[in-house]
């Protein structure tokens, strides 16, 4: 499900600028970041932009510095190019940045802080709770299965699916491998079975969704193994899926998009199960810094709507300025 009608999807001659791409960094997605960033180069530069690549390291205020760009590519994914660390410094430094800003990047990183922003706007998330790690090794705060995930990583990084199936042990061993061996606290939710699904928003507060896609997977679920490793998941885009189904995907990408506060692009990942209809989808989390990587889903339903990879990261850039623009005008006045 999409609409190629959605959006200009064709790229017009461009101003040149002089575009700095942050890429890297020190979290667990530094090398998915690297790629991300590579491919956003190359683009930019057949755009016939000129461009300056920037490996995330502590020393990146004095690299920006120096640099100077017009604006920044925001290509990092996970900490801190993702948890508003790195959009409080470039508002400092009073540099237009692709993508999302501070406080929605707070907000979207933190699982349970996105559940409080979006549940009371009716946008269905899987209840869940918040629970020191130390505690599973003496029970399960739920019944079995489901899901712990850190409260605070993005591409499904330390996510474990406990059942009675697992070899885990019940209660959790303390041998056993799992995120409660990497992160204090964990988010615990229900363990929704049935279809993953994932749609992306490009634009600001009146951002447009583009399409659903299934990701089907063999066994086990949708973690970063399966996102960033060619030829483990295929992508249905669009997903073969009622049409209901898919109008309430979009429908609630682009709303949680706006009740985000979102800027550029986001993807939203669902769960749906399909013996429930429409009542069975559920919003797992919203992505700020979607990957651009030859496998990442934002640049695969751009494509199925008619927009190029560098359509797509021309929009971005564009999107960047405009935002910009506007602060600009609520700063005169």
């Amino acid at each position: 499900m999409g609409n190629p009608a959605r959006g200009n999807c064709e790229v017009t001659a461009v101003k040149p600028l002089h575009v700095a791409v942050l890429m890297g960094g020190w979290s667990a997605e530094r090398e998915v970041s690297l790629t991300s960033g590579r491919g956003v180069a190359a683009a930019l530069d057949k755009l016939g932009h000129r461009v300056v690549a920037i490996d995330m390291e502590r020393d990146v205020a004095t690299k920006l510095s120096l640099a100077a760009p017009d604006v920044v590519f925001n290509a990092l994914h996970g900490t801190p190019g993702e948890d508003g660390s790195i959009q409080g410094l470039l508002d400092i430094m009073g540099l237009p940045y692709t993508h999302s800003g501070l406080t929605t990047s707070v907000i979207a990183i933190d699982k349970e802080l996105t559940k409080q922003q979006l549940v009371p706007h009716g946008i269905r998330m899987p209840q869940g709770k918040v629970v020191e790690s130390e505690t599973l090794y003496a029970g399960d705060p739920l019944p079995r299965p489901y899901v712990l995930k850190p409260v605070n990583e993005g591409s499904s990084v330390g996510v474990a699916i406990v059942s009675d199936e697992s070899n885990y042990g019940n209660p959790i061993s303390r041998d056993a491998e799992g995120p409660w061996k990497h992160f204090d606290k964990l988010l615990a939710e229900p363990f929704i079975r049935g279809r993953e699904l994932t749609t992306a928003v490009i634009g600001g507060a009146d951002g447009k969704a583009l399409a659903v896609t299934e990701l089907k997977i063999d066994s086990g679920f949708y973690d970063y193994e399966h996102k960033y490793t060619d030829g483990i998941t295929t992508h249905v885009c669009p997903a073969e899926i009622p049409e209901d189904v898919a109008a309430a995907c979009l429908a609630m990408a682009e709303e949680a998009h706006r009740l985000l506060g979102c800027k550029g692009c986001s993807r939203s990942d669902f769960r749906w199960d399909d013996e429930k209809g429409v009542e069975g989808l559920y919003l797992l989390e919203v992505n700020t810094q979607p990957g651009m990587t030859p496998l990442s889903l934002v640049p695969e339903q751009a494509r199925y709507v008619g927009m190029s990879y560098e359509a797509l990261v021309q929009r971005l850039v564009e999107e960047a300025l405009k935002e910009a623009a506007l602060r600009r005008g609520d700063e005169d006045e």
